[in-house]
């Protein structure tokens, strides 16, 4: 399929390496390993899908590169004094990408739709704060009684409780907004009012947009983009150092190498992601119930040495599940320093100065095979006896959901830049299993603080809850505490404009171009 590629469109690839400017006009990205599952929002729930919805399609509100929540669709939004109603303004002159007008229908629509069990989404839950959303779902009421469209240009939205973060839900690409009575095929030809617009999707090769020349929000300034599919890192690498792509994501494994290249090492660029690497710790296993226990496998832990030799030091050592990037993060928390004599000593008072021995499983893609070997060896030393057991990524996650695993190699990608989004779907109590709380772990006053905290509008005092909530789960040890990884991407000297995205779909590349 490469091969096919190269020969059905060499003028788009032919540009040769070195610093010299392509002759073609479209922006290459290569970052996605697999086809995206579709590119309707409703079907959205894996990040080449996410990407893709970004470039066709508009939500209410959107997020910028750096993680910031800005107007899309709504131009402007009011909040009532009891943060349970939000009125958004929409823009006017909008169309979809086939002429037809953008109205506040299309919202009411669209979310009816994603909620709609027929649709078979699966990711309604962004739109479950809003009164009647959950009874609509389960097909218990005709209609969405929290959400209504008083005119063309105005949508009123009624939460069942306050909800401050409910802006950042609505960025998620499966809120983006959908023409009326979407076809059947509406996943392989999409119309959106997106900066892009769809033009080709050879399925496992590439995908091509081209620029929307009437984009409210100004087009793109560059013709066209396209993004390829490359599984394997290393042709990915061998296309870059070709000049047949624009942007590279770094494998971790090459990172050192890249950054100690006289060359290579003037290409690069970085940021921290919302990506957090842990080890679920299932609080309900025989003598992981016990918080000294799991303390025990933190101190026995060395974080920065793995991140160092794993991850070609690619992040920031994990003092919680918030990271430092977000408010409620505490940049002063003591972290469980590696001490290997502390952790025997809590093994020996919580009744086991012979260790135990627990299952660690790791799904046997990405960093996760090593991951779980090194961390095998370092419990090792505290007398923690490692199983590692290895199956494909699917399995290990229905075996972790459904509370099978002792220990679990874990990465989670936010949705959206926010503490509640690290803290609420891994460790609140209503989430245990399938919810994606495969710690299994439930504490009160945790659940008490991030439900405080979603009803606070005011943002200090809600980041200082956060920071509570954080500091009474760290403390309680439902996970080992690995690290916020830090994506580096190598682009091309005549692509100006690019900014690593925090947020898997906050780069739409409308500012990025090719110059001579």
């Amino acid at each position: 399929m490469r091969r096919l590629f190269l020969l059905v469109i060499p003028a788009i690839l032919s540009c040769g390496g070195g610093e010299s400017a392509p002759s073609r006009k479209t922006i290459i990205d290569s970052r996605d390993t697999y086809d995206p599952r579709s590119m309707d929002p409703a079907l959205s729930t894996d990040v080449p899908t996410g990407r893709a919805v970004a470039y066709i399609f508009d939500g209410l509100t959107r997020f910028t590169p750096d993680a910031k929540v800005v107007p899309g669709l709504a131009k402007s939004w009011d909040v009532s004094a009891d943060g349970i109603t939000y009125t958004f303004h929409l823009r006017s002159g909008v169309k979809f990408h086939d002429g037809r007008p953008f109205s506040s229908k299309n919202v009411v629509a669209t979310f009816q739709r994603v909620l709609d069990p027929k649709t078979k989404g699966g990711r309604g839950w962004p739109l479950y704060p809003i009164k009647g959303a959950e009874d609509f779902a389960a097909s218990k009421a005709t209609s969405i009684s929290g959400l209504a469209a008083p005119d063309d240009s105005t949508v009123v939205i009624t939460l069942k409780e306050p909800l401050s973060i409910f802006p950042k839900e609505l960025a998620m690409p499966v809120n983006s907004i959908v023409p009326d009575n979407p076809p059947a095929d509406f996943g392989q030809k999409p119309i959106g009012t997106g900066p892009w617009k769809f033009v080709e999707w050879r399925h496992d090769d590439y995908l091509r947009f081209a620029r929307n020349p009437d984009y409210f929000d100004g087009p793109p300034k560059t013709d066209s983009l396209m993004a390829r599919i490359i599984p394997e890192m290393s042709t990915a690498t061998a296309e870059f150092e070709a000049g047949n792509v624009d942007v590279l994501s770094v494998p971790d494994e090459a990172g050192k190498s890249w950054a100690t290249d006289p060359v290579k090492s003037k290409l690069l660029t970085s940021a921290p992601a919302l990506r957090f690497w842990y080890v679920a710790i299932n609080v309900t296993r025989g003598p992981l119930a016990d918080v000294r226990v799991r303390q025990a496998l933190n101190y026995a832990t060395d974080v920065s040495t793995i991140l160092s030799a794993i991850m070609a030091g690619r992040g920031t050592v994990a003092v919680g599940v918030v990271p430092a990037i977000l408010g409620g993060a505490d940049p002063n928390r003591k972290g469980y320093a590696h001490n290997v004599a502390k952790a025997k000593e809590l093994l020996a008072a919580a009744g086991h100065p012979k260790g135990i021995d627990v299952d660690l499983w790791a799904a046997t893609t990405d960093q996760s095979p090593r991951l779980a070997q090194a961390i095998q060896a370092n419990l090792a030393e505290a007398g923690i006896r490692v199983t590692i057991v290895q199956r494909d990524a699917s399995s290990v996650r229905e075996a972790a959901r459904n509370g099978k695993s002792d220990l679990y190699v874990k990465e989670w990608w936010a949705d959206y830049p926010d503490a509640e989004n690290f803290l609420y779907p891994l460790l609140y109590s209503k989430n245990k299993g399938a919810g994606g709380n495969v710690s299994y772990y439930s504490n009160p006053k945790f659940d008490a603080l991030v439900d405080q905290a979603h009803r606070e509008q005011d943002e200090s005092k809600r980041n200082v809850l956060y920071t509570q909530a954080d500091q009474l789960e760290y403390d309680d040890a439902p996970m080992i505490y690995l690290f916020f990884y830090k994506d580096v991407y190598a682009v091309q000297p005549w692509i100006k404009g690019f900014t690593v995205p925090a947020v898997f779909n906050g780069q739409r590349w409308t500012d990025v171009t090719i110059t001579k």
